[in-house]
């Protein structure tokens, strides 16, 4: 009886491989590993519900301005009974909380410069504001019971030796104070170089990355294909968007939906799971006039 017990456990780990194989050739993925951005569709909770429904995902990053910081770019105010809607959406299983989400409050995207000076932690003025944030949203993350939390830091300038000793503190306390809370923190990638970003998560260890191709491409800090190999220690989760580079210096680049833009969809799938990363894939939409048509379809390009 042992030895059968051991064959068929042998066997299961061959059809495991074997499934596994089959989806990297394909670039396929499993679809309780796909999620979707709550802010994606700029509807309030209990409308996301119902679009998550139609699309068939149970994964989610929630964003936690709409109950701490709200922000009209990734949701209005939700009041308590809201919240405890979400919370019973994540406690019955009808939901995967694959992460959450804090925004900095001042952020203006306006142009490339009006982010660089306004985006993330950078400001002065606003630190203390946004540290009762990452404080509220840690404690929510932690209160849903979700590991990660994500937050975009802003940009990093390795030119400026104050400017990144400053940066490199304060992103040092962001973590310090996710971990009270047994949140890890995971920063926003792409509006700098993966070299840069490389050698800045050398600087604060415990830090991961939320790697999003399309941001590299709309900033102009590379290409994502070859961010991988630089990157790969640190990456916990993939934002799915597309994008194209400008053809106008200075200015931003074209989002554009997954599959139609310069990330390489399929083949960028492919080279994260040869590469063995089993984290989540989630869909970010922020542009387009047919968002929900274009979250189904990314979905489906990436399960099916």
């Amino acid at each position: 009886m042992r030895k059968l017990i051991r064959l068929l456990s042998v066997a299961a780990l061959v059809v495991a491989a074997g499934c596994h194989y089959d989806n990297v050739r394909y670039g396929r993925i499993d679809r309780d590993r796909v999620g979707i951005c709550s802010w994606s569709w700029r509807l309030p909770m209990k409308g996301v519900a119902e679009e998550m429904e139609k699309a068939g995902v149970k994964g989610i990053q929630l964003a936690l301005g709409p109950f701490i910081a709200p922000d009209e770019r990734h949701g209005a105010a939700e009041g308590a009974e809201t919240l405890e809607f979400v919370k019973a959406k994540i406690a019955s299983g009808e939901w995967k909380l694959m992460s959450t989400m804090v925004a900095a409050v001042g952020e203006d995207y306006s142009t490339l410069e009006t982010i660089r000076k306004t985006g993330g932690i950078v400001p002065d003025q606003n630190w203390e504001a946004n540290k009762k944030i990452v404080s509220a949203g840690a404690k929510l993350t932690q209160e849903l019971g979700c590991k990660y939390m994500l937050m975009h830091a802003g940009f990093l300038d390795e030119s400026d030796p104050k400017a990144l000793e400053k940066y490199v503190e304060r992103v040092t306390w962001m973590r310090d104070e996710c971990r009270k809370y047994d949140v890890a923190l995971i920063l926003e990638s792409g509006q700098e170089t993966a070299e840069d970003l490389a050698k800045f998560m050398a600087k604060v260890p415990g830090l991961g990355i939320n790697l999003d191709p399309a941001n590299m491409i709309l900033y102009g800090k590379g290409k994502p294909l070859e961010a991988l190999r630089i990157l790969r220690p640190w990456i916990r989760q993939i934002h799915v968007k597309d994008a194209r580079f400008t053809k106008v210096p200075g200015t931003w680049g074209e989002e554009v939906p997954w599959g139609d833009g310069e990330v390489g969809g399929k083949e960028f799938v492919k080279a994260l799971e040869r590469g063995g990363f089993r984290g989540n894939y989630v869909v970010e939409r922020e542009g387009g006039d047919d968002r929900p048509g274009d979250i189904c379809r990314a979905v489906k390009s990436l399960t099916e």
